[in-house]
């Protein structure tokens, strides 16, 4: 784990830093950003600014690049700056470690730091200067250069004007402000004619980093296969449709223990390392931040700043004007920190966010009358951030008023009216039929076939089409009509008895004579009885966990951990370790908040000592132990005191609901249906009435369930669990993991760098610092780091780093590497019979410079392509021979000190090899641009569509699809080639 301590200047350090040290509690956590570069800032709704901290060759939790970075190399028209240069505003620079960025230009400088806007990619980044990754780009003449309306000319002469550079050309002078800013400055040749040649193994890593680097950035697997978790479906099904989407707004509402947190990550994850969300916001109730965290590093390698009101606090002593949420790109924070303080709630909107996660959202209180203002929070922070992540198990915990705030946080459109949402719900369960049917290939009634045409004119013509015999319609009708009908695509929710395979629930019931400590003595009996099994005790109240934990600590020898909010969050997560711990507690005392998000499947005994008035609370207690990982059946103690309200809540449960053995739907409807004649026994006991009163609950229990079944939750489940979509990713991710190239690449890598590396077992190694050719590698501690390729051994050993394409140690050196000029110029001798012939062989890569809000890399990808001629001109990729010759070193000065060579010869073949290169971009942009519009479409048709079956959606959100379609073509139309490698190959007799 890292401390991240900021002193008066902002600059970051890191130490290594254990859950366990000292201080830890103190520490706030953030990215190391590269040596340099303070900040990125990036326009946000409403005009303001959002930093974004640069992490580029920083360490192995860097986060990752919108797109691929590339180096400038030394060359005729670009300089380094010097240690004394000071840059001045209209200037134009370019990024060593972001040349993808394009042209920048000065916008600012002041206090030893410069801001540089990069307009082609729409981004502005703040630099150091005595340490800015910057290079001065001057033009000589000879040259040619490209202006912003696309006209290209050729440099005869340069004048300098206060500190500006102005070319003059055949057509007029050109200011340099006035030049493209999506030139490429990556010239291998200069190098090459420096004679800085590089051997031809280094040539061909770079290459393969190439390839590879174009494979992991189109992957469909991409953020998904770097997690440290197991390959299920329905997790896997949710995280690859959320992260498909333009705008990824849902509720996720699995129920507890099926991995909320997990989808949630993975969705997230994709989204980072795609570009499409640099900054996060993860809101969690406080108890649950220290669990994120540790989830989010330990997992997934994303390191998430802690915020809190300290960390604002201090911040703000540096700069009382600054917004501390633009401090970091990942942050994690409690809910509360922003809905108890206006002033927090207004900077975090303003902060700018590509993607908000709510964790426990069953917290946001929301009445036709009123709201919390923890919903304010959410629904000021959703009207400005395009994705929105809701977590809760119990959707309807709040009432169906605060489940349909929830769906309106997400979708306001859709869901804009109260009465007209409740209304539907009644529907639910004819059309979930009818998708049954239509799943089952089963006929269709003429009812059936009348709601079909009912609806949108998208089910209406899937409908006809599949009338008329067309069967490759049926899953367009089911995915439509589901979409269509009910939370739709905005919530997903999975079930156990949906999932199967989950262990069994036992419940237990103790019934005690009333008496002082009765429970108390029961419980200690248990403890005799169950030997040295751990028991997770939940009590309603701190106080009550407090007395419990003392008095078994005087009256009983076994060990007891105290969990409450009482407690700092470093006391609750260490007393929580002490309890997983095989050598520590056997008991823990927990008050309710250990009812939610905790993970305690390694115990198999759940004494609840008091219950909760809320049936869903009682599932969210059950569900520390009831979740995926749990191997053992579920012991559920529950002790209650004969002819007391604590028997009328245990029987109800247990007798009336059976919620104690088997996961209850529909828990707050039945709790608003039945609370009067509870709450009556609750205050008098009557037997009798009590026996009445469990039958009708169990008539009403399997009324709901079975309403949900068959309606609501069957459409969810049809929506939310696609195993057939889901097992080509798992396959992808499978047959990643059992290949073993990663794992050779990433040895071959490792070894360019200078690192030490020892095999400790099959596919898991020891990587130390040995001797590093570079200060700038990602950050490795002193003592080394095992690593392994193999997800099994990854998921038993989560002190072994789990090494991916997604991991940022792998993404870190491939990074390193490319952002270099090893490996991009090199001279090879073919030894063969035949003729002398010179080859020229030229690597380039076709990249689009836009906005990272576009995202354009999901349809044209970095993309690298290898084109080879002789010394004629003649195209000689396709030649296989020349692909397997056998290659070796040798003197090319003769050649390159030729001025015929260097002034004619290169730069013609160099220009034929651009233009063999060019010639395949056409093909490239229009393959891109087709899958742009068939993905952009579909989403126009799908909000046609609703707009047809709600007035609420509003045509502007159906125009900003169309001009961000619109935007997407004309990036894509303006795909540049960028040189990166180059090798002369002579073939001699």
């Amino acid at each position: 784990m890292t401390k991240i301590c900021r002193g008066p200047d902002k600059w970051i350090l890191a130490q290594s830093l254990s859950p366990s040290s000292p201080g830890f509690e103190d520490a706030t956590v953030g990215f190391i950003p590269t040596p340099g570069v303070l900040f990125a800032i990036r326009p946000a709704p409403g005009g303001k600014k959002r930093v974004q901290e640069t992490t580029r060759r920083a360490t192995g939790n860097a986060g990752p690049p919108c797109a691929t970075p590339r180096p400038v190399p030394a060359s005729t028209n670009t300089a380094p700056m010097p240690p004394t240069a000071s840059p001045l505003p209209g200037q134009r620079w370019v990024s060593e470690s972001e040349a993808e960025l394009g042209l920048g230009v000065i916008a600012r400088v002041e206090s030893g730091r410069a801001e540089v806007d990069f307009p082609a990619a729409g981004e502005r980044r703040r630099y150091a200067l005595a340490s800015a990754p910057l290079r001065r780009v001057i033009f000589a003449p000879g040259d040619r250069i490209s202006t912003r309306d696309g006209a290209e000319s050729l440099v005869e002469r340069v004048e300098e004007q206060a500190g500006l550079v102005i070319y003059h050309t055949a057509a007029g002078p050109v200011p340099e402000g006035a030049l493209s800013d999506a030139i490429s400055f990556s010239k291998p040749e200069d190098r090459l004619l420096a004679g800085q040649s590089d051997d031809g193994r280094t040539f061909d890593l770079r290459v393969e980093a190439l390839r590879r680097l174009h494979e992991w950035s189109r992957s469909p697997v991409r953020g998904f296969s770097g997690g440290r978790v197991g390959l299920l479906k329905h997790q896997m099904f949710i995280a690859a449709e959320v992260a498909s989407r333009l705008r990824p707004r849902v509720l996720l509402a699995d129920e507890v223990g099926l991995g909320k947190t997990i989808e949630a990550c993975l969705i997230l994850h994709r989204l980072h390392l795609t570009g499409r969300a640099a900054r996060i916001l993860v809101l969690v109730p406080e108890p649950l931040i220290h669990q994120w965290f540790v989830e989010l590093l330990r997992r997934f390698s994303l390191l998430f700043s802690i915020f809190d009101e300290a960390r604002c606090e201090s911040l703000a002593q540096h700069d009382e004007a600054a917004n501390p949420f633009l401090d970091s790109q990942l942050v994690l924070a409690g809910l509360d920190l922003l809905a108890a303080d206006p002033e927090r709630a207004q900077q975090a909107v303003e902060a700018g966010w590509d993607l908000v996660v709510v964790d426990e959202a069953h917290h946001l209180e929301w009445t036709p009358e009123a709201a919390s203002p923890a919903w304010h929070v959410v629904e000021a922070l959703a009207k400005q951030t395009p994705g929105l992540l809701l977590l809760t198990a119990t959707p309807e915990q709040l009432g169906g008023a605060g489940h349909f705030a929830r769906l309106r946080l997400l979708d306001p459109e859709r869901h804009g009216d109260l009465h007209d949402f409740l209304a539907g719900a009644r529907h639910y369960r004819e059309t979930a039929q009818v998708a049954d049917r239509l799943l089952a290939a089963q006929p269709l009634s003429p009812q059936d076939w009348s709601l079909l045409a009912s609806r949108s004119s998208r089910v209406a013509a899937a409908a006809a089409a599949l009338r008329a015999g067309e069967e490759t319609s049926r899953p367009t009708l089911i995915s439509a009509l589901v979409d269509e009908s009910g939370p739709g695509r905005v919530m997903f929710r999975n079930t156990r008895a949906a999932l199967g395979g989950f262990p069994k629930r036992e419940a237990h019931l103790a019934r005690l004579a009333p008496g002082e400590n009765c429970r108390e003595g029961w419980l200690a009996a248990l403890l005799a009885e169950l030997g040295q099994a751990k028991l997770l005790v939940i009590t309603k109240t701190r106080e009550t966990a407090c007395r419990l934990a003392e008095w078994l600590a005087v009256e009983t020898s076994a060990g007891c951990g105290l969990f409450h909010e009482g407690l700092t969050l470093l006391q609750r997560d260490r007393n929580a370790a002490f309890f997983a711990s095989d050598e520590g507690a056997r008991v823990l005392v927990c008050s309710e908040i250990g009812s939610e998000g905790r993970n305690f499947q390694f115990a198999h005994h759940l004494v609840l000592f008091d219950l909760p008035d809320d049936p869903d609370l009682l599932e969210q207690r059950i569900g520390r132990l009831d979740r995926i990982g749990q191997t053992e059946t579920i012991r559920i103690h529950v002790p209650f005191e004969s002819g007391t309200e604590s028997e009328v809540l245990a029987r109800w449960y247990h007798e009336g609901l059976a919620a104690f053995e088997h996961p209850l739907g529909g828990a707050a409807e039945l709790r608003r249906e039945l609370a009067a004649e509870l709450d009556a026994l609750r205050s008098q006991f009557d037997e009798a009435a009590l026996a009445s009163f469990l039958q009708k609950s169990r008539a009403a229990r399997d009324r709901v369930v079975d309403a949900l079944a068959s309606g609501q939750d069957r459409l969810l489940e049809l929506a939310s669990c696609q195993p057939e979509r889901a097992a080509p990713l798992i396959r992808s991710i499978r047959a990643q993991d059992e290949s073993r190239e990663l794992e050779a690449f990433a040895i071959r890598l490792f070894d360019h760098f200078g690192l030490h590396l020892e095999e400790m077992s099959r596919r898991t190694w020891l990587i130390g610092r040995g001797l590093l050719i570079t200060d700038q590698f990602p950050a490795l501690p002193d003592e080394g780091l095992t690593v392994t390729f193999d997800r099994t051994t990854a998921l038993s050993r989560e002190d072994y780093a789990f090494l991916t394409w997604d991991h940022p140690l792998i993404r870190g050196a491939l990074d390193l590497l490319l952002g270099s000029p090893a490996g991009n110029a090199s001279m090879a001798v073919w030894r063969a019979p035949g003729k002398d012939i010179l080859f020229l062989e030229l690597w380039v890569v076709v990249e689009c410079v836009a906005p990272a809000r576009l995202h354009a890399g999901r349809f044209l990808p970095p993309t690298p392509l290898r084109v080879a001629v002789d010394h004629t001109g003649r195209d000689r990729s396709p030649d296989e021979a020349l692909l397997t010759a056998p290659l070796e070193a040798d003197d090319f000065s003769p050649l390159l000190s030729q001025p015929a060579f260097r002034q004619k010869l290169l730069p013609t073949l160099l220009q034929k090899a651009r233009d063999l290169a060019a010639a395949q971009v056409p093909a490239l942009v229009a393959s891109a641009t087709a899958a742009m519009n068939r993905q952009l479409d579909a989403e126009l048709a799908r909000l046609a569509s609703l707009a047809e079956m709600n007035p609420a959606v509003d045509p502007a959100e159906l125009d900003a699809l169309r001009h961000h379609q619109a935007e997407l073509r004309t990036a894509l139309e303006t795909a540049r080639l960028r040189p990166e490698a180059l090798r002369l190959i002579w073939r001699k007799a």
